[in-house]
């Protein structure tokens, strides 16, 4: 039949399974018609659904060696990958519980703000303004907020420009600070660092360990431990770093690093560092002054703008350019800070009072002064006038009168008449601190400027400056060494004259007579009384000032002359408190002492030493308008030169010399040394009323007083001088050989 071979039309199912190859649905079976033949079954031209089973073919090379080595790799790999993951899992598990474990013992933020081991030690002069700082001084509490915007802007350009988007740790900077480490040919960690303001922060709080005087020598061995660069010890203070910024804020971070930082000449914080340098508040602070405090954290001592302006506006110059190219600063700004740097405070000019200060803090207690842990001021005699004056003085004779390149040094001391200070120059370098101060220091021989003690013990005993003693050929035989001849320094002898020429003049003979004559132990003692505290000479070359003895002791001495002879103790202190109190915790601890000689013998003796130099040796010494007294000395061997005088208003001393004791050329007291007295007190006594010396002259009539014989130290003199040996001295025995020659 024609319709037997028609292909009948496929099932729904069938077209269901065709379309999205599954096949169809379990339905009804719809058996076929009768007496119709079962077709064929058609072979199928659609594809199977199923997919063929891939064969597994080797690619062409992928077998052999090769494939193992491949295979070996990647087995490697994926075993290095699951032993880092895991290894990385277990490191930051233990850093988290490091961090949990340091924040957990992070104080409040205000307990960290002065982390000082010590105090500090303002100084004032006699007016109460501060003219110097000693040990660690902390002027307050600076915040982030509270400071000058110009100072937080030039911090964050110069140490951290990316502080307040990092989390405490820079990979960024850690990593271009290795390349420049490698690149200048030093370790990776040595040099830059590469360290966050957070991390330097760290450092600044050593990681939370506090000084223990029990456990380091001193504060520098400690705060050597805390600057350590060891892996180990970058480890831990990247483990710190995180803990301060889970703990704190940015600013309050920027507030513990600005109160914690050393910025230079004993200044902890920024706040201290701006009233030291600038004598003003961090919060006022231009863009130059600040860029000059910033430039600083990098080497506090090296860029100290009291160490060397010049180098550190050269810092400063750098920091103003990072600020204006990070946008802190306008091209006008940063033009106009660069033109006009920053300049130090008149106190801070001064090199925080140099030697005066020095003396002040050595003279004073050691618990208030050198270790004190309180913050003290005090209150000192300094006077900065007559400072600058004797700093002056130095400077013009030295700059005009000594040749170039001498290494010859100098000492200045002025002081009032009561012992109170008011400057002090210990060498020609006179903007220092902490250096060798000559005029407290050196102990040198005095020379003839030892003399008018010798007169002084002599007006004491009863002589006038009138009476006469024989000025001649002289020799003494001294017990142990034989004669022993002294000379005038012109070597020549004038025969008989008045004590008052003798010192005028300063002869030896004469001044070597009366020191016998009226007992060598005497003029010792009066010396003594007087506050010349060294070891006196023995011999009968105390006269002629073969004894040592310090600047600042020798110029007391004098003003125990021009008081009316009752003995001074030099003092620099005023008085001592502790910041913040009102109460004095100790007063002037010198001044006015006992009487050692009478009123009117000291006036008799001014008046010869006003001779001095309105006739004699120390002409040179002259002012004009004032009337001055004083004394040249010049030691036999040339090594020390000496002029020590007063006025009514003032007393000051002058040494000039070589610190090895070579011997001056040309120079004597009557010449260098007078003039650098005259050029002082010439500036001190600017704008004051000139006043007459209180000096006695003597009544008219003189004595021979010589009563030596010309061999010997025993020779008979009068009756009255003979009682007088006895009374104040007996005879004292000679046992020190010595030359004269000194003037």
């Amino acid at each position: 039949m024609a319709s037997g071979n028609k292909r009948k039309p496929p099932m729904v199912a069938d077209r269901k399974r065709a379309a999205n190859g599954q096949p169809p649905k379990v339905g009804l079976k719809v058996p076929p018609k009768p007496g119709t033949a079962k077709p064929k079954a058609a072979k199928s031209t659609r594809k199977s659904s199923r997919k063929p089973a891939r064969k597994t073919t080797r690619r062409k090379g992928g077998g052999g060696i090769g494939g193992f080595f491949r295979a070996v790799f990647g087995w490697i790999m994926r075993l290095i990958w699951r032993v880092t993951s895991r290894l990385a899992m277990v490191v930051a598990l233990l850093v988290g519980m490091a961090v949990a474990y340091v924040y957990s013992g992070l104080p409040e933020m205000s307990a960290l703000l002065d982390g000082r081991a010590r105090g500090s030690v303002t100084l004032q002069d006699y007016q109460g303004e501060v003219f110097a700082w000693r040990g660690d001084q902390f002027a307050g509490v600076v915040t982030a907020e509270s400071v000058s915007p110009n100072l937080r802007n030039a911090i964050i350009a110069t140490e951290d420009r990316r502080f307040y988007r990092h989390f405490g740790l820079s990979p960024r900077g850690i990593a271009s600070a290795v390349a420049i480490n490698l690149r200048a040919g030093r370790g990776p960690l040595s040099g830059n660092g590469g360290s966050t303001i957070t991390q330097q922060t760290a450092k600044l709080l050593c990681l939370g360990v506090e000084y223990d005087p029990t456990q380091w020598k001193n504060e520098t061995e400690y705060e050597d431990d805390c600057r350590q660069g060891s892996l180990w010890r970058k480890g831990k203070e990247a483990i710190y770093a995180l803990a301060m910024e889970a703990k704190y804020t940015k600013d309050e971070i920027l507030t513990i690093y600005m109160n914690r930082a050393f910025l230079g000449a004993g200044a902890r914080g920024f706040e201290a560092a701006s009233q030291r340098y600038f004598g003003k508040s961090a919060a006022e602070v231009s863009p130059a002054e600040a860029a000059m405090l910033a430039g600083l954290l990098k080497a506090p001592t090296r860029y100290a703008p009291t160490n060397n302006l010049e180098r550190s506006q050269g810092r400063a110059a750098t920091i103003v350019r990072l600020m204006e190219e990070q946008d802190y600063l306008t091209a006008e700004e940063a033009e106009y800070a660069q033109d006009n740097p920053a300049q130090l405070s008149e106190a801070a000019e001064a090199k925080a009072g140099g030697y005066f200060a020095d003396w002040v803090m050595s003279s004073g207690p050691e618990f208030f002064t050198r270790k004190t842990t309180e913050d003290v001021i005090i209150r000192t005699t300094l006077d900065r006038r007559l400072q600058q004056a004797a700093e002056d003085a130095m400077r013009i004779v030295f700059d005009e009168k000594v040749s170039e390149g001498s290494k010859a040094q100098a000492a200045i001391v002025v002081m009032s008449a009561d012992g109170a200070v008011r400057a002090m120059v210990g060498g020609r370098n006179t903007k220092v601190s902490g250096a060798f101060n000559r005029a407290i220091q050196a102990k040198r021989q005095t020379g003839s400027s030892f003399k008018p003690f010798v007169y002084a013990t002599a007006l004491e005993a009863g002589y006038s400056p009138l009476d006469t003693v024989m000025d001649e050929p002289f020799c003494m035989n001294v017990v142990g060494s034989g004669q022993w001849c002294p000379e005038n320094y012109t070597h020549k002898h004038y025969g008989e004259v008045t004590l008052a020429r003798s010192l005028r003049d300063s002869l030896n003979v004469p001044a070597v007579k009366v020191s016998e004559m009226v007992g060598r132990d005497l003029v010792r003692k009066v010396a003594d009384d007087f506050g010349i505290k060294s070891d006196l000479a023995a011999g009968p070359s105390l006269a002629l000032g073969a004894s040592e003895s310090t600047l600042l002791e020798m110029t007391g001495a004098y003003a125990g002359i021009l008081n009316g002879g009752s003995s001074v103790k030099p003092y620099g202190l005023i008085d001592l408190r502790l910041l913040g109190d009102d109460q004095s915790l100790m007063d002037a601890d010198g001044g006015i002492g006992e009487r050692v000689i009478r009123a009117e013998a000291a006036q008799q003796l001014i008046w010869m030493m006003e001779k001095v130099i309105s006739e004699g040796t120390g002409r040179r010494a002259a002012i004009p308008g004032w009337e001055a007294a004083g004394k040249t000395g010049t030691t036999s061997s040339y090594r020390d030169a000496w002029f020590v005088g007063f006025t009514s208003e003032y007393v000051a001393g002058v040494w000039m010399g070589y610190d090895d004791n070579t011997p001056l050329k040309g120079v004597t007291g009557s010449g260098l040394p007078a003039e650098i007295w005259r050029e002082t007190m010439v500036r001190v006594h600017e704008g004051l009323e000139p006043r007459p010396l209180p000096a006695l002259p003597p009544q008219d009539g003189s004595r021979n007083r010589d009563g030596m014989a010309p061999t010997t130290v025993s020779g008979s003199g009068s009756a009255i001088e003979r009682l007088l040996r006895g009374i104040f001295s007996g005879e004292g025995s000679s046992q020190e050989p010595a030359s004269g020659g000194t003037r």
